[in-house]
């Protein structure tokens, strides 16, 4: 390039940039639009790079190149981990071997489930229960299925006590001395000090949405919900990720908020995105799958007994489902450096075993647990179309909430919040720390449900959102944590009167009145 000395760095790095953007969903779309570009009347040859730079900009592909480059930075980043996250001398492979059995166990059990009841992982649908599942794919609550047998191949509990059992081989441990903290894992995590500097917007005390939207707002605007939404439109006008996430930091107009996550996202829906929807649906029609019982019976024990979502439960069928079949989640997942990368491979029930009657099971490469469906839901009150919603809550579970049950070294993955959870309970309120300690109860058994499913079903819709506007413009987890432990001071007084399990279980169970955003601001504005 002109201008500027050779830089071996750079140059290594736009060529990778160029080789992985062409395995980009939206690449395919974004070259025939630049093709059509060059070969119109605006795009001269006598001063081709000129006019071609202000075609893009006027076109707005200047825009969505930019965009497709900031999606592939974050995809690099991986939450942005830093090189002195991890303490140079901690071999941290025991993790990895730990996800690894895990899904062994996992496998085994689903194989049992499948001998105990005699069906098979997999099998071509019969015609008459393909045609009764396309006639109520819109209504699929109505479809009759007897599941009396089914049951969660896991729950949060039993993934919990999973990572009890998960010792550092080289930390010497005291005989007989219960498993009480994570303490042993050498995953360095912030202190709140460092939370102040992350989360500078909240520790601030800058106006958000969420505290007092009636507040008073600059300007000739009515409220602070006004100014932002304004705002947040000039913003959607833009149409540049980067600003969007910006955006979220303080918070989500309720009516713009749908748009925001899918721009920041990347999961804006073209036409190739609508027909691979299609395709997933064909696919579930096509196979009868293990798996979508239990995706059906997670709907029912979930989602369809909550008072808040129980009015979705037709379209979480749909998306879940679906995302079962998304070969397209596979890879990230088990690619990704803390995942063991076991994938069960299914003959169809009645054929030979050939590579053609073999599919990876589920395509999904993910088997769902108990609350596995409180990934989904909150989106349902964002977007209308099903579609729309499939693709931002796919890039969502891809960006953030499978580290939540996988067992890894990740800064931001499940061991790390729990980590982060104990090391901020036990600095900053030492009185409920060494109270839980009295008791024999780890505090993290109390709150580990809200830490796997991110909130969700714990905290009303609106207050989840505002929680979830946050891990997305700041691009961190970390929030989840420190949410569980303000929480956990926020209700201290009640919390140090019990002397059981159950009774502070039951401190805790309803969470319907708590504010996430002046909560958190709170506790980040306190020095």
């Amino acid at each position: 390039m002109e201008g500027r000395p050779e830089d071996p760095e750079v140059d290594q790095a736009a060529q990778k940039l160029t080789d992985e953007i062409q395995s980009m969903s939206n690449y395919k779309n974004l070259y025939n639009e630049i093709q059509r570009l060059v070969a119109s009347n605006v795009v001269r040859r006598d001063n081709f790079k000129g006019t071609l730079t202000e075609a893009l900009k006027d076109n707005g592909l200047e825009t969505e190149i930019r965009n497709t480059v900031f999606h592939w930075a974050r995809s690099q980043g991986q939450l942005r981990p830093k090189p002195e996250v991890r303490a140079p001398e901690a071999d941290l492979n025991y993790l990895r071997k730990a996800q690894i059995q895990w899904e062994r166990r996992i496998q085994k059990s689903l194989n049992s489930m499948c001998n105990e009841l005699n069906v098979p992982l997999a099998r071509i649908r019969p015609n008459a229960d393909k045609e009764e599942l396309a006639e109520k794919w819109n209504e699929l609550s109505t479809y009759d299925i007897d599941l009396s047998q089914y049951r969660p191949l896991y729950a949060p509990k039993d993934f919990l006590e999973v990572l009890f059992s998960v010792r550092d081989p080289a930390f010497k441990k005291i005989i007989n001395d219960p498993n009480w903290e994570f303490s042993h894992i050498q995953i360095r995590v912030k202190q709140l000090a460092q939370l102040r500097e992350t989360y500078a917007e909240l520790s601030q005390g800058i106006a958000l949405l969420g505290v007092n939207n009636d507040m008073p707002a600059a300007g000739n605007f009515q409220n602070l919900e006004a100014e932002r939404t304004v705002l947040g439109e000039r913003v959607l006008s833009l149409n540049h990720a980067p600003i969007a996430q910006e955006f979220l930091k303080r918070g989500a107009p309720r009516a713009l908020r749908g748009q925001l996550w899918s721009l920041v996202l990347g999961s804006i829906v073209k036409d190739t995105d609508i027909e691979y929807y299609e395709e997933l649906k064909s696919m579930v029609l096509q196979y009868d799958i293990m798996v979508d019982k239990l995706i059906i019976k997670d709907v029912q024990l979930t989602a369809s007994n909550d008072d808040q979502y129980f009015v979705f439960e037709d379209v979480l069928y749909k998306t879940m489902l679906c995302f079962s079949r998304d070969s397209e989640v596979l890879a990230p997942v088990t690619t990704d450096r803390s995942a063991g990368g076991q994938v069960i491979h299914a003959v169809l029930q009645g054929k030979p075993a050939a590579l053609e009657n073999t599919l990876v099971f589920p395509p999904s490469g993910v088997i769902p647990f108990h609350g596995f469906t409180m990934y989904a839901t909150p989106f349902c009150y964002l977007y209308d179309d099903p579609c729309t919603m499939y693709y931002t809550f796919r890039a969502f579970y891809l960006r953030y909430w499978f580290r939540l049950h996988t067992v890894s070294s990740h800064e931001q993955g499940v061991v790390a919040l729990c980590l982060l959870f104990e090391r901020l309970l036990q600095c900053h309120e030492p009185q409920l720390w060494a109270h839980f300690r009295n008791m024999q109860i780890q505090p993290v058994k109390v709150v580990f449900k809200w830490l796997m499913r991110g909130f969700s079903g714990h905290l009303p819709p609106e207050q989840l959102l505002y929680l979830w506007d946050l891990v997305l413009g700041y691009d961190s987890l970390e929030i989840i944590s420190l949410l569980a432990v303000t929480i956990l001071s926020f209700r201290k007084e009640n919390l140090l009167q019990v002397n059981n399990l159950h009774n502070v279980e039951a401190v805790l169970a309803d969470l319907s009145s708590l504010k996430v955003m002046p909560l958190l601001q709170l506790v980040l504005i306190k020095e």
